[in-house]
């Protein structure tokens, strides 16, 4: 059921991505499309989901982004099951609570995956040109994914909170 959910929100979350390309491709400001799946696959990889189930989530989520923009398949999942698998081995550490803390994951994660996308360009792509166009929308993507940040990390906690079940723990019984 909550699989099922966060596929739902990630792919609403698409949709208004690609509907956000259109509003800011007007302001001229290279990269300002924020990534709306990342912060989700953060929220994912810093709570308590398994491993597997959230790795095989986050290569569909990766996945539909490699459909909705047209990239190389395989590109943005890959970087979509590294980030999740990152932000798991971090979960432990961090605690995305407060509004300063989901910013900063979201601003790290983002250039990270900036980083990501232009390092494999470099090393897969055959354009000499692109990697060194794509690092300039590196800091600008990062920028816009921590502002969208708190938006969808307090959406992925409603979704969160309205999947999870209440079982009683073992020892307590349900009669008394």
């Amino acid at each position: 059921m909550r699989n099922s959910a966060f596929l739902a929100l990630g792919i609403g979350l698409l949709i208004i991505q690609s509907n956000l390309f259109r509003l800011v491709g007007p302001l001229h400001i290279p990269g300002a499309t924020p990534s709306l799946l990342l912060p989700l696959v953060v929220f994912m990889g810093v709570h308590e989901y398994s491993i597997g189930r959230g790795a095989a989530l986050a290569f569909l989520l990766g996945y539909l982004i490699d459909v909705f923009a047209a990239a190389p398949v395989g590109l943005f999942t890959f970087i979509t099951v590294a980030t999740f698998v990152v932000s798991r081995g971090a979960g432990v550490r961090l605690a995305a609570q407060t509004f300063l803390t989901k910013l900063a994951l979201a601003f790290g994660f983002g250039l990270v995956e900036g980083v990501l996308i232009v390092v494999l360009t470099v090393i897969f792509g055959n354009d000499p040109a692109r990697p060194r166009a794509l690092a300039y929308l590196v800091l600008p993507h990062a920028i816009s994914t921590a502002i969208f940040a708190p938006l969808v990390f307090n959406l992925a906690e409603r979704v969160h909170a309205a999947t999870t079940v209440n079982q009683p723990r073992p020892g307590e019984g349900g009669a008394r």
